[in-house]
């Protein structure tokens, strides 16, 4: 086996576990309201699913991502 440490880490960063946060209490939250068929909250759900896509986004711009420059290398 080689040891190439150029894996980007497979989206193991904060800019990728906040996102996916946003994104699951989004769908939970959706997926409550569709059941009691309250579509504005459904509807503002879909946004925020929208903003969690955004906000992971901006941080991996800011360096947060998985090959940022404001994250510590760790050895392995």
């Amino acid at each position: 086996m080689s040891s190439d440490n150029s894996e980007p880490g497979h989206g193991n960063s904060p800019a990728a576990w906040t996102a996916v946060i946003i994104m699951l209490v989004a769908v939970a939250i959706g997926t409550i309201a569709f059941f009691y068929s309250h579509a504005p909250v459904v509807w503002a759900s879909a946004a925020l699913l929208v903003v969690g896509l955004i906000v992971g986004a901006v941080l991996a711009k800011m360096g947060y991502g998985a090959d940022g420059d404001r994250l510590s290398k760790k050895d392995n």
